[in-house]
């Protein structure tokens, strides 16, 4: 599948999401559980890492910490966990999963593109620079 066709799944994903979300609040299913914030956090988590292909620095922050982010809001909303725990357990995750991040088993994404080495970068600006030669 290619990317722009995985790009074209995002909004019909979303709608999904909250339509669910919107289904299970009418049911009556864990009412106090506003399930359009939680479904869309989880949604948003399982496609970043479904528009990355998989695993890379970028996705294995964001996508880990929105599907972190829907599990504890669900336990903030069911009573089962307050938000002053909820708040630092988010910070320390994030600092996780920065540190993860640096790993070098975690590839890059692949849009990324490295900066220029100096010496190719120091080539590069003598040539603009160098006044035209007159004939």
């Amino acid at each position: 599948m290619s990317s722009n066709s995985r790009a074209q799944l995002v909004i019909p994903v979303l709608i999904i999401a909250v339509g669910v979300g919107w289904l299970l609040t009418a049911q009556g299913f864990a009412p106090g559980v506003n399930w359009i914030w939680v479904l869309g956090l989880g949604v948003v988590g399982i496609l970043t890492f479904v528009l990355s292909k998989g695993f890379d620095k970028v996705s294995v922050v964001l996508g880990s910490f929105f599907l972190l982010a829907s599990l504890l809001s669900v336990l903030r909303q069911t009573g089962r966990l307050s938000v002053d725990i909820e708040m630092p357990v988010l910070v320390i995750s994030i600092g996780v999963l920065l540190l993860v991040a640096q790993s070098p088993a975690v590839r890059r994404p692949s849009w990324y593109l490295p900066p220029p080495a100096p010496a190719e970068e120091a080539s590069a600006t003598k040539k603009a620079d160098s006044p035209a030669r007159p004939r």
